[in-house]
């Protein structure tokens, strides 16, 4: 459990205020994110890779609230987007287009044209045929189009198979084997110009030497670029670095990846970016949610039903991911039930058979780690309203997003 969460007079609390608090004053669901939790995890990671030459660039997709973009941006932070709408919300975070990169294995024309016209640092190309695109439409802007290559290195790294993206079988990138051909065929691109080679191998990924193979195969292409007349400016070696879900949980320290990296990219003629998102904010937020039932099947077998669903939070039902589920006031003794939400389908739950603390109906509970991939891959399943944020700095709080309603879900409508 991060430290900016943890009991006082068995109550849970959020840096300096009660998560009861927030539940009574903005409703449930609700998403409280802790500022100086991400700054922690920002300035930790800064400090365990600072004898290099790089910019840390925050994955945008795992939580693209702008206040928490807000809180990265003016710590320091670059960023790295996937999308038109993350492009737009990391401008008006107030980021310098000079510190975004862009990826996405399926960037549309408009959204090309959207980045090389905010004037990012790179343009992160996934295919020959992006590229052409690229310099299609810079062609016509006449604009020189900087563009990192996204290398697929072939590691496959120990990680859901839905998360890993670093081998040939996966769509991301192009195969190493294909640089050679690709690199050739850029050098007539009159618009383009090669800055950068990327890669990014999976994500939750708690082995530093799949990090290390890949780097030296990316390195490799580097070498090959170099020879055919391309110099690269920039070198990144992506993200997927992993945090704890469990309490006590004793994850691979970024510390040990920077230990096995610094010394192989220390001496690289170029500026070392990386991509991490769920470092900086998977610990950083909770969702605090009601028990609205408790009930038990005739077998004995107990369910505690929340307000929250699979709607505000589907990592357990996508994933299988664990996510600690704590009561916001702590009693005496346990139960083992079933966690699970209102929404009309089996898959929605948080946890099966979980022994947590004990809960009442009425009672809130914290579903623990939910500041990565839990607002940004929400829905309206059901109709549901979305759930709102809040962010907690000391003793202040402010609303980060407000509740949406059910007028904003069919404003578009017609």
């Amino acid at each position: 459990m991060d430290t900016f969460f943890y009991y006082k007079n068995s109550l849970l609390f959020c840096e300096s205020v009660s998560l009861l608090e927030l539940a009574k004053k903005f409703g449930t669901p609700l998403f409280v994110t802790s500022k100086q939790s991400l700054l922690e995890q920002y300035h930790r990671f800064e400090k365990a890779f600072a004898a290099l030459n790089h910019l840390t660039c925050y994955s945008v997709k795992a939580n693209y609230n702008l206040s928490v973009i807000r809180t990265l941006v003016d710590a320091g932070s670059g960023l790295d987007v996937n999308s038109e709408g993350e492009l737009y919300r990391a401008l008006n975070a107030g980021a310098s287009p000079q510190k975004i990169i862009m990826a996405g294995v399926g960037k549309t024309e408009a959204e090309i044209e959207y980045a090389l016209r905010q004037k990012i640092l790179m343009i992160k190309a996934e295919s020959l045929s992006e590229l052409k695109l690229i310099e299609k439409v810079a062609r016509r802007l006449k604009i020189q189009a900087s563009v990192g290559i996204r290398v697929t290195p072939n590691i496959t790294a120990e990680t859901h198979p839905y998360i890993s993206t670093g081998n040939a079988d996966e769509k991301f990138g192009i195969d190493e084997r294909l640089m050679e051909k690709t690199l050739l065929a850029v050098k007539k691109m009159k618009f383009i110009t090669v800055s950068g080679l990327e890669m990014h191998i999976g994500s939750k990924i708690s082995n530093p030497k799949y990090y290390y193979d890949a780097t030296l195969k990316l390195l490799e292409v580097k070498s090959l670029a170099e020879k055919l007349g391309i110099e690269i400016t920039h070198f990144d070696i992506g993200g997927g670095f992993p945090v704890p879900y469990h309490i006590g949980e004793q994850e691979t320290p970024i510390e040990e990846f920077a230990k096995m990296l610094v010394p192989l990219l220390k001496n690289i003629d170029a500026k070392i970016l990386f991509e991490p998102g769920r470092f900086m904010v998977a610990n950083a937020s909770v969702i605090v949610s009601k028990t609205l039932y408790i009930k038990q099947n005739e077998n004995g077998k107990k369910f505690v039903i929340v307000d929250a669903a699979m709607n505000d939070l589907i990592r357990p039902a996508l994933y299988g991911s664990y996510h600690e589920i704590l009561p916001i006031k702590k009693k005496a003794g346990k139960i083992t039930a079933d966690i699970v939400g209102p929404v009309c389908e089996s898959g929605d739950f948080f946890a099966r058979a979980r022994e947590i603390g004990s809960v009442q109906e009425g009672d809130y509970v914290a579903v623990m780690s939910a500041g990565a991939y839990g607002y940004v891959m929400s829905s309206n399943y059901n109709a549901r309203p979305r759930a709102a944020e809040v962010m907690v700095s000391g003793k202040t709080v402010r609303l980060a997003r407000k509740r949406e309603t059910l007028e904003q879900m069919i404003q578009n409508e017609r």
